[in-house]
């Protein structure tokens, strides 16, 4: 049963099945554990899931600089370009590390190279494995993530000198999540010209190819603990439920099915890499099954409505449709497992964040 908006019950995404499950084995707010090595900086690469504001500073419609994002900022409510009410997993991760509490996105002029030296985010709201993916709504492409890193190299070895720099780099948790955008913004949109050009199987085929071969890059220029985070049941999200309202408006199995497969290639090509490159501590964090949970068994999280986002009516909005003037949103973000149409909430986010630290410490990423 889904409560009235007013109430703030919401629907959990597939992040925040992930995170409630490691909230019970780690540490309120996710601290680290004291006998883990020294982190020195958390590295971000990817998507909206992870973009703490680099879209701010491109001409993209896919924005979240302005309220209700932010609302449930620390310290007041502040727009800063996150998609969700408050913090994204990079933030929560890197305080939990005992790092700063938000992690600078690396296009925001109001941060510099002393502030990147302990954490930056390279990600971009609506970019993806795939290069044709960033040209649907002319964002970042993953290839431009990684000149950006290339360029954060240099500058970083200027500041802090060669041996400094590449111990920050070899010591840095390198967090990545792709992959979502692939699907739903350009395969099954039809907006690129890819499904004709591959079957799903192919597609996502191609897709971990190109992961594979992200990574191995990154790890060229000196990456050595990274995090992979699967796709969630990207068929639950609240606007693929709405477009599936002629089938009742339940989750999309078509769209389940292909994360259940692609989480599957994504697995076994990250145990490959990880035995074939050398010093390369690589975990594969997996967030389906954790986000399933949330929706079959809300109550359990403290959660009232995992069908919905918080913004609005929380069936289709999200960007400059979810906005201050958007009538029926909720007041309590807590409830729900969305905050938007696509996006979870904070609480969500920090069940995400607890269990990507778990999923590193029992797999000696950290």
């Amino acid at each position: 049963m889904t409560p009235a908006r007013r109430s703030g019950a919401e629907a959990p995404p597939a992040l925040l099945v992930v995170l409630l499950l490691l909230l019970t084995t780690t540490a309120s707010g996710g601290a680290a554990r004291a006998s883990s090595p020294r982190v020195p900086a958390v590295i971000v690469f990817g998507d909206s899931t992870v973009d703490t504001g680099n879209n701010n500073q491109i001409p993209t419609p896919l924005r979240a600089d302005f309220p209700p994002y932010g609302r449930d900022m620390p310290g007041g409510a502040r727009a800063t370009g996150r998609f969700g009410n408050g913090r994204l997993p990079p933030d929560l991760i890197s305080e939990a590390l005992g790092l700063p509490p938000l992690v600078p996105a690396y296009l925001d002029p109001a941060y510099g190279i002393d502030d990147f030296a302990r954490g930056v985010c390279f990600a971009s709201a609506g970019t993806g494995i795939d290069d044709a993916t960033a040209g649907v709504l002319s964002v970042i492409p993953l290839w431009k993530e990684v000149e950006y890193y290339e360029e954060y190299q240099r500058r970083l070895r200027e500041r802090l000198g060669p041996r400094r720099a590449a111990a920050v780099v070899r010591g840095a948790l390198h967090v990545v999540s792709i992959g979502t955008n692939d699907f739903l913004e350009n395969y099954f949109l039809l907006a690129t010209g890819r499904f004709a050009e591959f079957t799903v199987p192919e597609f996502e085929d191609f897709l971990v190819a190109g992961a594979r071969a992200f990574l191995a890059r990154i790890h060229r220029l000196g990456a050595r603990r990274v995090t992979f985070a699967g796709l969630a049941a990207i068929g639950c999200l609240p606007l693929e439920r709405t477009t599936n309202a002629l089938r009742g408006g339940g989750c999309v199995e078509e769209y389940n099915e292909v994360a259940r497969s692609f989480n599957a290639k994504a697995r076994a090509m990250v145990r490959g890499l990880r035995a074939e490159l050398p010093g390369l501590k690589l975990a594969f964090v997996s967030v389906y099954e954790s986000f399933l949970n949330l929706i079959t068994d809300p109550a359990k999280y403290g959660l009232e409505n995992v069908e919905e986002g918080c913004c609005a009516t929380g069936k289709f909005e999200m960007g400059f449709m979810c906005n201050d003037d958007a009538a029926l949103t909720c007041d309590d973000a807590d409830k729900f497992l969305f905050w938007d149409a696509f996006h979870p909430t904070e609480k969500v986010n920090r069940l995400m964040a607890n269990h990507t630290l778990e999923v590193c410490y029992q797999e000696g990423v950290l």
